[in-house]
């Protein structure tokens, strides 16, 4: 239970997702949001409001306590924390689309400011792994960025889609932090460095109470919720949970004194209590009610023609699963079928499935109708992704005229690459893109992964090598191939770059190999990229053009705005007029330059992302350290402009040819 301990309000308009608490003197904890137009606030209730005097900070004349800082852009994200251990203070990071800026609020003066190309969706501050200085880690468009005190570069890497959140904890206990990644994907990623050590994708988190799963507090606001953070706010030594609103309202929420925890609690115990023995009642009268059904349909003379209304099925009856690959007809599409079926003359009246990524919602229910009703029933599935994914069935079984049903509960995974049917070797051409290894694991044991990984009609067994393997996909109809060669060389070879991807690091985890370097080939994926990259060249061209002609412009509007005063005071109408004419013209073409700059950077964002995805896919193609040598020696390539060495990285894991 949580009482309010304090409200104020700010009389400015908050960002969502912009709130964070620092102590930017060392000593006393002041709240930094951004606002609407373009600047961030800073309340100090228990400090004098920053120094003025700089570029960016300036007292707001609504609060004595609130400061102004300048940003000219629109905020996107900040954050408050220790950026260099010397200072013994927390520093602002605040993030917009197109650069970071690090802000000493005690000194009103700059750390750093520094333009970043994949702009900032998320700031977190602290230290990361074994790098010694603190970051400012920031998290952009497919891409991680990391920088210290003085605006170095430190920490790079990608990931697979925008950034939302960024967290640092010691996710594996060893002592060391790591880093954690939300992305727009839905996917959260745990990075050690430039290392993903967990990834959890398609995944639901609830956070209830562990008795009965309801809300035990709730308070409302007037308006939306822009940020929520926690931290000593009044300095009387207890930690306050503090909520900002977008409207500028703040309150602060402490745990309920004993006194009222313990009624709470009182009260909480008793109604469990009584909501535990109220289902506990309801559970023993239905069974009571079952077991008296059956009763008299024992005793009843009509017996044999009561028998379909029973509530009793034979005591071995079993419920059967199997999953198959099922190429569709004209008129459904190919899927995965899963068919569930009793194993005698029992039937099945309806079936829940629940699953992750494959249902909307989540769940699916079949519900034959009792023309339709047969003790098998057939469930079609087309998983999106290359996930294994585990069904959890439920099945209500009986006789056909039965009013109670027996529910059989069982869960069968359905494995990661199911969407992909077994094919003969010449029924397809060989895709041109590969990718080949060596490793020393026994062909056997990659044949256990093959049969866990696939559904095969029956299990493939190695007899000799060469072995070959070939599938056909159930959502493009590409080809896959899968070889082992004599001497343990392995050759996968599909065109499609991430499925390469998923196949490299499934097999991977199944084989425990730490560390996978290999041999990699996408002609047409690659060709395409370069394609991206020369579009990137031409858009950073045009961005340097647009920003020198509106310098120009700005510096002819100033050089006209003179002469047109100068001409009105001297009472030159017509040279007034003329001027006046001349930067209306000049004004609108700055202001279509500016549109055009802005078309630019966003087709500019999309190739950027499209180019570290690239590099995200290629990473995914090796395990351990040479995964981070590609990501690291692609970015090195990228900056110097090298496109020829970063295909030749690609391909081979390394630069050198």
């Amino acid at each position: 239970m949580l009482v309010p301990v304090f409200t104020l309000k700010l009389s400015h308009k908050l960002q969502p997702r912009t709130v964070a608490l620092g102590r930017f003197d060392g000593a006393h904890p002041c709240l930094a949001a951004a606002t609407q137009a373009g600047k961030v606030l800073v309340h100090s209730p228990h400090s004098p409001a920053p120094r003025t005097g700089g570029s960016r900070s300036a007292p707001s004349g609504l609060d004595a306590h609130v400061s102004l800082l300048s940003i000219n852009q629109a905020v996107t994200c900040l954050a408050a924390g220790p950026l260099r251990a010397s200072l013994r203070r927390d520093c602002l990071v605040v993030g917009t689309g197109t650069h970071l800026l690090a802000y000493d609020v005690h000194l009103n003066s700059d750390l750093f400011y520094r333009e970043v190309s994949d702009g900032a969706n998320a700031i977190v501050l602290g230290k990361l792994g074994d790098i010694p200085s603190p970051l400012a880690i920031i998290g952009g468009n497919c891409a991680l960025q990391g920088f210290d005190y003085e605006g170095n570069d430190l920490f790079w890497t990608v990931t697979g889609d925008n950034v939302r959140s960024l967290a640092l904890c010691d996710f594996d206990s060893d002592g060391k932090t790591e880093l954690l990644v939300g992305s727009e994907d839905f996917d959260i990623r745990v990075f050690k460095e430039d290392v993903i050590v967990a990834e959890m994708s398609e995944t639901e988190v609830d956070a209830r109470s562990d008795r009965t799963g309801e809300v035990i507090f709730k308070d409302n606001f007037a308006s939306s919720i822009a940020g929520v953070v926690e931290g000593d706010y009044r300095m009387d030594g207890s930690t306050q949970l503090i909520c900002c609103s977008v409207d500028g309202e703040v309150r602060g929420y402490l745990p309920g004194g004993e006194e009222m925890k313990g009624n709470l609690m009182d009260t909480c115990a008793e109604q469990d209590v009584i909501r535990e023995l109220s289902q506990k009642k309801q559970n023993l009268l239905l069974e009571l009610r079952n077991y008296e059904e059956n009763a008299k349909a024992e005793l009843s003379p009509q017996l044999k023609e009561a028998d379909g209304q029973r509530g009793v099925i034979p005591a071995n009856t079993q419920l059967q699963t199997s999953l198959s690959v099922n190429l569709g007809s004209d008129s459904q599409s190919a899927h995965v079928e899963l068919c569930i079926s009793t194993t005698n003359d029992t039937i099945i009246r309806a079936v829940l499935i629940f699953a992750e990524g494959i249902f909307e919602g989540e769940s699916h229910v079949i519900h034959p109708g009792l023309q339709n009703l047969s003790g098998c029933v057939r469930v079609p599935l087309t998983p999106p992704k290359d996930v294994p994914v585990d069904l959890h069935i439920k099945a209500f079984v009986g006789y056909r005229n039965s009013t109670q049903f027996y529910v059989f509960e069982l869960t069968r995974q359905l494995p990661r690459f199911s969407m992909y049917a077994l094919s003969s070797p010449g029924s397809a051409t060989e895709p041109l893109s590969f990718v080949s290894c060596a490793t020393n694991e026994r062909p056997q044991r990659i044949i256990m992964w093959l049969n866990q990984s696939f559904l095969l009609p029956e299990d493939a067994e190695f007899q000799s090598a060469p072995f070959q393997v070939c599938f056909t996909s159930l959502r493009n109809a590409g080809q896959l191939l899968i070889k082992i060669k004599p001497g343990g060389e392995i050759c996968i070879s599909t065109d499609d770059i991430d499925l390469a991807g998923d196949i490299i690091q499934s097999m991977a985890s199944f084989l425990a190999i730490e560390d996978l370097q290999v041999e990699a080939d996408f002609p047409a994926y690659f060709e395409e990229l370069r394609k991206v990259l020369v579009k990137v060249d031409e858009h950073h061209s045009v961005n340097q053009r647009l920003t020198a002609d509106m310098a120009d412009h700005s510096n002819l509007i100033r050089v006209m705005l003179v002469q047109a005063e100068d001409a009105r005071l001297l009472g030159d109408m017509k040279n007034m007029k003329t001027r006046y004419v001349e930067l209306y013209d000049l004004n609108r073409d700055l202001i279509n330059q500016y549109k055009i700059r802005c078309n630019n950077h966003t087709e500019l964002l999309s190739n950027l992302k499209a180019v570290n995805q690239a590099i995200q896919r290629a990473g995914r193609l090796r395990v351990g350290k040479p995964k981070a040598q590609v990501i690291a020696a692609c970015r090195d390539a990228i900056r110097s402009n090298n496109f020829n060495t970063l295909f030749r990285i690609m391909r081979s894991g390394v630069a050198s040819s």
